[in-house]
């Protein structure tokens, strides 16, 4: 005789308290609410990311103060604040970007909609989003 098969348990209510820091989220789950996040960032960020662009492209002297709020500050915001905004907001584009192109893919691709596609790629897209803003983050602090 062959024993039953162990009932796996069943999470209907999950209480924020006892049953969230116990739950593994896969790492698809994680790319995915880093895509809202990303997004929801740029979003919420386009009037600074608006005012980088007008300050960067009209004229010599809006440049030179675009150029001194990342070395002296601006406002009550000191240059490294805004060098960190800028970073996140580099990491929300790169994250948005790769996480957006692998959904595409696997809209695209039936044979990409396997469980170990969706891990492989959502590692693809963390490893790559944080890579390259480590690479232009040393760019923006000056380090090359």
């Amino acid at each position: 005789m062959t024993e039953p098969a162990k009932k796996r348990p069943e999470f209907r209510n999950i209480h924020a308290l006892t049953d969230l820091p116990s739950y593994r989220l896969p790492a698809a789950g994680i790319v995915s609410i880093l895509h809202r996040i990303s997004g929801a960032m740029m979003f919420l960020l386009m009037p600074f990311i608006i005012w980088m662009f007008d300050k960067s492209v009209s004229s010599e002297i809006s440049f030179a103060k675009f150029r001194a709020a990342f070395t002296s500050g601006l406002w009550i915001f000191p240059g490294w604040f805004m060098k960190l905004v800028v970073l996140a907001l580099i990491w929300a584009y790169l994250h948005h970007l790769i996480a957006g192109l692998r959904h595409l893919w696997m809209d695209v691709s039936h044979a990409a909609v396997t469980k170990e596609f969706g891990f492989r790629s959502a590692q693809v897209t963390l490893g790559a989003s944080v890579l390259l803003t480590l690479v232009l983050g040393a760019k923006l602090f000056g380090l090359y």
